[in-house]
């Protein structure tokens, strides 16, 4: 048997497996699907936009019009009606004459991100595309943008970043407060949920799930190749009383994107392709595909001022993330303006500096039990190379002078190495891991900031059986 026992310890994630699926075995099987998933776990890292006329305000996206008594929904006008009157209106003064997005795909590609995820539309209802389902979006004549040669944001967000590379998703609300056939407007709107009794009033929520069917076949014929559907407002489902027949909008936008990847978020199902914990990361390996959705400032929209996360805390996250099987989507909400924080792109262009010397660790890897030891994450890839990223405090500018790790015991003839120098280093066998040594001279000038990655890789002319 071999003494390298650390391949044979490799985690490949698999259908099924979360809780959440377990109640429902009904996973997905189509061949194409499941190729593009494979395909999306190699790109580990992606980027999030929540844009639309709330960022005038810098407030949060659209939870200001709903009357649950949560945080989120608070909002600084106590009248109600009145406030909800003046967000509509909204539409009628936003003007992001600054949008550039070739400057934020051209950012994002520096920072490694591989995919991107645009709202086209959030809870409040207002498209950020050309629909032809109604009048409240940013092409709308009431929109001062809608004469820009840009108005189609979403068309426009798609192209640029396609241009460099990235497989495009469009983020869709299912419900929908501005539509009258979800929240309409003969009753009082208690909560997020529809505000009639659907089994009441078929017809009328017929004609919703048409509109939210049309809006979809919208996107998924007009917006050019598109990788990922990605469903938010998990409770519009059948087991909710809010069946909007999934099975025929995916059908539909798998006829129109064969192989496109659907994310009914927190529904469970065929239609979860895979899972999105949002603004946290799993303690442990998931044996499903998963994401981590999740803000680097503070916000999911723009907020004047909003703190963003150190990049060696976005770094550590991404390594995190990443050993434990799952890909990182990072949120950045453009300002009314449509440009991004200096800040923004200030850790974009720092992420990209480290993922130029460090991206192989990242990128194509799968988990490894167990995926850490202390400060130190592990990667592998295909070929049975392994990856420690030591996760360095803010403060520690000095590679340490050994390193110990368990969990593992590289055979005799491993070779290790550190991203970013050349040459070999010494290592040996220690208790029931083994104990990296870095030279002075590599200690004293590290690679990089952040994270230092080790390369660990077996001679397979000398493993011993």
């Amino acid at each position: 048997m071999p003494v390298f026992l650390l391949v044979l310890l490799i985690t490949v994630l698999s259908y099924p497996a979360s809780s959440q699926e377990s109640k429902n075995q009904d996973t997905e099987t189509d061949p194409l699907v499941l190729e593009r998933l494979e395909h999306w776990k190699d790109l580990k890292f992606g980027l999030l936009m929540h844009w639309g006329t709330y960022s005038q305000w810098g407030i949060v996206e659209s939870w200001s019009l709903c009357s649950e008594d949560e945080p989120w929904c608070s909002r600084k006008m106590k009248n109600y009606v009145d406030y909800c009157k003046a967000y509509v209106q909204l539409k009628n003064t936003f003007n992001p004459i600054k949008f550039d997005p070739a400057k934020w795909a051209a950012a994002a590609k520096y920072a490694g991100m591989r995919y991107v995820i645009f709202t086209t539309k959030h809870h409040d209802g207002f498209c950020m595309f050309d629909t032809k389902q109604t009048d409240y979006k940013i092409t709308g004549k009431d929109c001062p943008f809608h004469a820009n040669p840009k108005a189609n944001v979403a068309k426009e967000i798609f192209t640029a970043f396609r241009e460099q590379g990235f497989l495009t998703g469009a983020y869709f609300s299912k419900p929908d407060w501005h539509s009258n056939d979800y929240w309409a407007e003969e009753w009082a709107t208690p909560n997020r949920n529809v505000n009639y009794s659907v089994k009441k009033y078929p017809e009328r929520w017929q004609r919703f799930c048409d509109f939210t069917y049309n809006q979809i076949n919208e996107l998924t014929t007009q917006y050019g190749k598109m990788d990922i559907l990605w469903l938010d407002g998990g409770w519009v489902c059948s087991q909710n009383g809010q069946d909007i027949n999934m099975p025929k909008i995916a059908a539909m936008a798998r006829k129109n994107q064969p192989g496109i990847i659907v994310v009914d978020r927190a529904v469970g199902g065929r239609y979860e392709n895979y899972h999105t914990p949002e603004q946290e990361i799993p303690e442990k390996t998931v044996a499903y595909p998963w994401e981590t959705c999740m803000t680097m400032a503070g916000s999911w929209s723009y907020v004047p001022g909003d703190i963003y996360k150190p990049t060696n805390k976005i770094i550590h996250l991404l390594a995190d993330i990443v050993c434990k099987g799952g890909n990182f989507l990072l949120n950045i909400g453009p300002s009314p303006e449509g440009t991004l924080a200096d800040s923004a792109y200030a850790r974009l262009r720092e992420i990209g500096d480290w993922m130029q010397i460090n991206g192989e660790a990242i990128y194509n890897s799968r988990p490894v039990d167990p995926p850490k030891y202390q400060n130190i994450c592990f990667t592998s890839n295909p070929d049975g190379t392994v990856y420690c990223i030591y996760l360095a405090s803010a403060d520690e500018k000095t590679i340490p002078a050994s390193l110990f790790i368990e969990g593992f015991q590289p055979s005799k003839g491993t070779l290790i190495s550190l991203l970013g120098k050349t040459g070999n280093l010494k290592w040996k066998q220690e208790g029931k891991g083994f104990r990296i040594l870095v030279s002075s001279a590599d200690q004293k000038s590290p690679p990089c900031r952040h994270a230092w990655v080790f390369k660990v890789r077996m001679n397979n002319r000398n493993e011993k059986s």
